[in-house]
């Protein structure tokens, strides 16, 4: 099984390594250079073993270049990025899940391997599995192995509850993910069982947790700040410190996609962050989703208009763009606003957040006591 990937990106060229989160920028002339030592079965160029041993350590000169580096070719498209909802299905009930119905529905497996070949013909270098909890998907492993072997650089977007299985430890150490980002819904019990409503969840998570720290696979933890846990956040940090590399914190609770406003009862007075100023985003343009039957969108919260990916192929995503578009344009509420350039969400969320009629302290800077006509 390769060792590294070199794939175009953008209009840039990288060389990535599965399982590690160190890349090298190539130039377009060493790309096609190790293009063609890999296709003709030659040496590995001399720039690449030097480069190999001094971001990876890893020793390329005594290996063949086929089998090794596995070499993404150049695609038509622009995509590099996407996101696939394998399955909407989960074990857990969780009070904050921006789903509104968590059912199990999705591609067969002939499907679900003939759409990640169509995602690595997009471009997509950089795929992230997800749900529902995509480990409960009666074809993940063999979705997960489908979408290594395809040269795609991996991350895996779970609750943590399948992770100490096994067959996963043993996926994820014999094929490195780039990364396993496990949520986090607190630092007892307690929280954690009670915003999951699944008694056990808790002793689960800790159980994988230790499983893959143990099997060396890159973690990173998602702290999920709400109303049951805020109490606990230190803890929740010190946790994450522990079994992750990296850790980052999500206390602004969305509706459901289509506008439920069930999840934002969760949410934890005083920990809502209204610093980030939204600048634009890439949805629909370098990056998508895609949901269980292979519906693309924008990407999970914009899911307006959705190309069918398996009876439209890749002459489908290039409509995405200007769907795109389409759903970023202000309106209803939001258009004419004198704030737009300091605003903290992008109009697909606002919109959730409108349809979910939430108060404007929750995503609108309008909510804040200053005094400005929105229209």
């Amino acid at each position: 099984m390769h060792q590294v990937i070199a794939s175009p990106q953008h209009e840039k060229f990288v060389i990535v390594r599965p399982g590690s989160r160190q890349g090298i920028h190539i130039p377009h002339d060493l790309y096609r250079e190790l293009k063609g030592a890999v296709s003709g079965d030659l040496p590995l160029p001399a720039w690449l073993v030097n480069a190999a041993r001094k971001a990876w350590g890893l020793k390329l000169d005594a290996r063949p270049g086929k089998g090794t580096v596995l070499v993404r070719s150049i695609t038509r498209l622009n995509y590099s990025r996407a996101t696939y909802e394998i399955n909407k299905g989960c074990n857990y009930n969780c009070e904050h899940c921006y789903l509104a119905e968590r059912k199990f529905a999705g591609l067969p497996r002939d499907e679900k391997d003939r759409l990640l070949a169509l995602l690595r013909d997009a471009g997509v270098l950089w795929l992230q599995f997800t749900g529902g909890e995509p480990t409960i998907d009666r074809d993940f492993h063999h979705a997960y192995r489908q979408a290594y072997s395809l040269g795609m650089m991996i991350e895996i977007l779970t609750n943590g509850s399948r992770l100490h299985r096994p067959e996963t430890i043993e996926l994820l150490a014999n094929m490195p993910p780039h990364k396993v980002t496990v949520s986090l819904y607190g630092a007892s019990a307690e929280s954690f069982d009670s915003l999951t409503r699944k008694p056990g969840a808790f002793k689960l998570l800790k159980k994988g947790l230790s499983a893959a720290e143990e099997a060396g696979v890159p973690l990173e933890l998602a702290l999920i700040i709400t109303k049951h846990n805020a109490h606990e956040v230190n803890a929740m940090r010190g946790m994450a410190e522990k079994y992750a590399a990296t850790y980052k914190e999500y206390a602004n609770i969305s509706p459901t996609y289509d506008g439920g406003p069930e999840p934002l009862a969760t949410q934890a007075p005083g920990f809502l962050d209204k610093s980030t100023i939204f600048k634009g985003c890439p949805a629909g343009h370098t990056f998508f989703h895609v949901d269980p039957h292979g519906l693309a969108t924008m990407c999970k919260v914009g899911r307006e208009n959705p190309i069918n990916l398996m009876t439209e192929g890749l002459d489908g995503l290039l409509r995405l763009p200007a769907i795109a578009d389409a759903q970023m344009l202000r309106s209803g509420g939001c258009s004419g606003c004198q704030l737009s350039a300091t605003c903290r969400v992008c109009r697909p969320l606002a919109k959730a957040y409108q349809e979910a009629k939430a108060p404007l302290s929750t995503y609108c800077q309008h909510g804040n006591g200053e005094q400005h006509d929105r229209n």
